[in-house]
């Protein structure tokens, strides 16, 4: 892909409007009903499950860019500026759009158009597909570590931040297929 191929660069705030903590919700909390992730459609979900429903994986959080003659959506190995990645969390989830214009927030209204290029193990996909959850996500395991343990998050992977990768570089970190679940 030459320089001129890429023309948009993105990112992807995967939560939703509900909790503005970023954190993983918590399946005890009295807002999520029983076994909701399994049966209850998305665009009925409240918004603490809807926020419940992210594995906190963080690859929403690497920056993508989008060819200009085929619309094909290209991992990186490069995170937002905002992500943490220890945390595997956005660092400043409240105001991530006022500071981050390219951040985009899923909503059950948008993630037709969006599900196609979110990572394949993502839940918010997964479920749009009419599939289960793995597993790994803490919802089924009871377990929010359990995602870092198969190794199915950013954490501990090599990435860089967007704070020492210049635009003009960005397409020499595309990754080959981290839409498949891992990465490298």
């Amino acid at each position: 892909m030459s320089n001129g191929g890429c023309t948009e660069r993105f990112g992807f705030g995967c939560r939703g409007k509900g909790r503005d903590t970023g954190t993983v919700g918590n399946a005890t909390d009295p807002e999520l009903r029983p076994g909701f992730w399994e049966f209850i459609p998305l665009e009925d979900l409240n918004a603490a499950e809807w926020e419940a429903l992210c594995d906190g994986c963080g690859k929403c959080c690497l920056l993508k860019l989008q060819d200009e003659v085929t619309d094909a959506v290209h991992y990186s190995s490069v995170f937002c500026r905002l992500f943490d990645p220890h945390l595997c969390r956005c660092g400043d989830y409240k105001h991530r759009q006022q500071r981050v214009k390219e951040c985009v927030v899923l909503t059950p209204q948008t993630i037709a158009e969006s599900a196609d290029w979110m990572p394949r193990s993502c839940a918010y996909r997964l479920r749009h597909e009419g599939k289960p959850l793995p597993a790994w996500h803490h919802l089924v395991s009871g377990d929010s570590e359990s995602i870092h343990r198969q190794g199915m998050s950013l954490r501990g992977k090599s990435i860089r931040s967007e704070a020492r990768v210049p635009d003009s570089r960005l397409e020499e970190h595309l990754l080959d297929d981290p839409l498949a679940g891992t990465l490298r």
